[in-house]
């Protein structure tokens, strides 16, 4: 199989200065792609600032180890959220001042943060609402126009398996990643009429000298979950030749496996009493279970009977 390319494709990749950002737009750049690699440049920690002890943004190394290579990028450092619906517009401009269109999204910053349920505040959750829910919102909807108006787009947005399966200490980030999960199947459906496909992919990766589950970090552990193994799908689905959309794909380790929602065929009964919900509850958790697109006609099945 021929060299998949990207030549004079524009691609935004947020969050990029480091980890799987990094790996995406060293991947995408040397195969041709023009790359804003955008990061605001904060600490190693997720919620370090950069007051303390001023750093140099990540962001500036990756494009200059781009160029070294002989490709093409730019610095970017606009924050991926805002007290307006501006944010994510500096970035999209970034990439039409510097090349003239966009053509690929990659979602990929945001935070992560780990505390107990009681322990959630306020200040917690918005930090998270903020960067994965509305930032992906913010860098979509700034890049979508431009992506309708010339009749094509791609869009990866980065989801977790915290989302998936659920960890503790993790539940308003699994919650947010999987709230992803449900943007980007919406945008999928509102993007097939104008030539922009989005999909989802559950990283499974060893990052920040992080444990993975209950396997202490190691280097070999690292290598074997390094963002190399994830990168190849997401520049994949940000190839023209992808024309799969609104899907949703768990990566990691040099496996790829394709993530369904589903639904069994359910039980109807009527009245459906809480008596009835419990005689009828083994077959309801046992029933096997179906792909979700399969949900219409679950929904007509509801509706059997109903006269208005």
């Amino acid at each position: 199989m021929s060299e998949l390319r990207f030549d004079g494709r524009v691609a935004i990749i947020t969050g990029a200065g480091r980890n799987l950002g990094r790996a995406y737009a060293l991947l995408l750049a040397s195969r041709g792609a023009l790359v804003v690699v955008n990061d605001i440049g904060v600490g190693i920690s997720d919620t370090d600032g950069v007051a303390d002890a001023p750093l140099t943004n990540p962001a500036i190394d990756v494009v200059a180890e781009i160029t070294a290579a002989g490709g093409e990028a730019v610095v970017d450092t606009h924050s991926i959220t805002g007290p307006d619906l501006d944010a994510g517009a500096g970035i999209v401009q970034t990439a039409l001042d510097t090349y003239g269109r966009v053509d690929i999204v990659i979602n990929n910053a945001g935070v992560v943060r780990q505390a107990p349920v009681p322990e959630l505040s306020d200040e917690f959750c918005r930090a998270m609402t903020d960067t994965h829910m509305l930032g992906t919102m913010n860098v979509a909807r700034a890049a979508w126009p431009h992506m309708a108006a010339q009749g094509y787009g791609r869009i990866v947005n980065v989801s977790s398996g915290a989302g998936l399966i659920g960890f503790p200490g993790m539940t308003m980030y699994g919650g947010v990643k999987l709230g992803v999960v449900g943007l980007s199947r919406a945008m999928a459906v509102e993007g097939r009429g104008s030539g922009i496909l989005v999909n989802v992919v559950a990283p499974q990766a060893s990052v920040r000298g992080s444990d993975f589950g209950p396997m202490k970090w190691t280097p070999a552990l690292a290598e074997w979950l390094s963002p190399e193994q994830i990168s190849g799908l997401v520049a994949f689905l940000a190839h023209e030749s992808c024309t799969t959309t609104g899907e949703l794909f768990n990566v990691g380790g040099g496996l790829i496996a394709r993530v369904v929602l589903a639904a069994a065929e359910g039980v109807q009964e009527r009245p459906m009493t809480p008596e009835a919900v419990a005689a009828h509850w083994d077959e309801i958790m046992n029933q096997p279970v179906r792909e979700a697109p399969a949900g219409r006609a679950i929904g007509r099945k509801m509706m059997q009977g109903y006269q208005p």
